[in-house]
């Protein structure tokens, strides 16, 4: 047979495929491999790294808070909120502290405050005439012919006045009467302590409680019934016989919160009479002293 009766082999040629590849995102040339995606074979996952991720340990409560707090993280405006927090709380002290200290007026009413400014004005028209009296002795003894006769005057006259206040010599003159009645014995010592640094505040010039002349040197001790004057023993009722100005003794023991007050809280009574003559005749023995003597001697 001849080279043309040769059955001609009809398969296709093989040919080279073309780089298709390349169109799903594999290099050309390279077969993909088993499982890669879009060569239409399953999907299979890649193995997971099964090593457990570290986790952040676990805070507590307070932890937290403390994170929270701590570093503390303020801004500006949080700061001038906190400065003007701390002003007008200031403030509010300073105002709550200078009113506290007149909490025993601030109840009082209009006539209370107008006896006590009252009170105060009379205190210092004292002060103001004793200014001018020793100004006037300076001026007397400054003009006086006779200076000599001038000045024992004066001098008889201070040691009178110091007589009185020593209770060495006796006294009268317009003043008050206090009567302290205590029927359940719930005076105490302290209680005619106050009274006595009212009156004189308020100007008395010799003061007698019963049979015991008071001095600037007298001491008050014992309670419940039993008190003592300079170791001498008084009882209830308590007489307060005062010599001085009656319109501003009998005002200084009726202020708000004073003495007569504080006695009606301890089931005590005191009443008060103004009287033109007081008589302070309790004495008391004038001492000597051991050591010292005048200098003129």
């Amino acid at each position: 047979m001849s080279n043309d009766d040769t059955p001609q082999d009809e398969s296709p040629r093989n040919e080279s495929p073309r780089n298709e590849s390349s169109e799903n995102g594999t290099p050309g040339g390279e077969t993909p491999q088993k499982g890669t995606p879009g060569n239409g074979s399953p999907e299979k996952a890649a193995p997971q790294d099964e090593t457990p991720v570290n986790e952040e340990p676990q805070l507590t409560g307070r932890q937290r808070l403390a994170a929270g707090l701590w570093p503390p993280r303020v801004s500006r405006a949080q700061l001038i909120v906190a400065v003007l927090l701390f002003v007008l709380g200031l403030g509010l002290a300073i105002q709550v502290r200078s009113t506290s200290d007149n909490s025993a007026l601030r109840g009082a009413r209009q006539e209370d405050l107008v006896r006590i400014l009252d009170e105060l004005d009379d205190r210092t028209q004292r002060l103001e005439d004793e200014k001018t009296r020793l100004g006037t002795q300076r001026s007397e003894l400054e003009t006086s012919s006779d200076q000599a006769e001038e000045a024992r005057k004066q001098t008889q006259e201070k040691e009178r006045q110091l007589g009185i206040l020593a209770g060495t010599v006796a006294a009268e003159g317009p003043g008050i009467t206090l009567t302290i009645a205590d029927g359940a014995g719930a005076v105490e010592s302290d209680m005619l302590l106050d009274a006595i640094q009212e009156l004189r505040a308020a100007g008395a010039e010799a003061i007698q409680i019963n049979d015991v002349r008071v001095v600037a040197d007298s001491y008050f001790s014992g309670g419940d019934g039993s008190i003592e004057i300079d170791g001498t023993k008084v009882t209830a009722p308590y007489v307060f016989k005062v010599i001085g100005k009656p319109e501003d003794l009998e005002p200084a023991l009726n202020i708000p919160g004073g003495v007569v007050q504080t006695l009606e809280k301890e089931q005590a009574t005191a009443s008060v009479a103004r009287s033109q003559k007081i008589v302070v005749d309790a004495l008391r023995p004038a001492k000597r002293p051991d050591y010292a003597q005048s200098s003129s001697q």
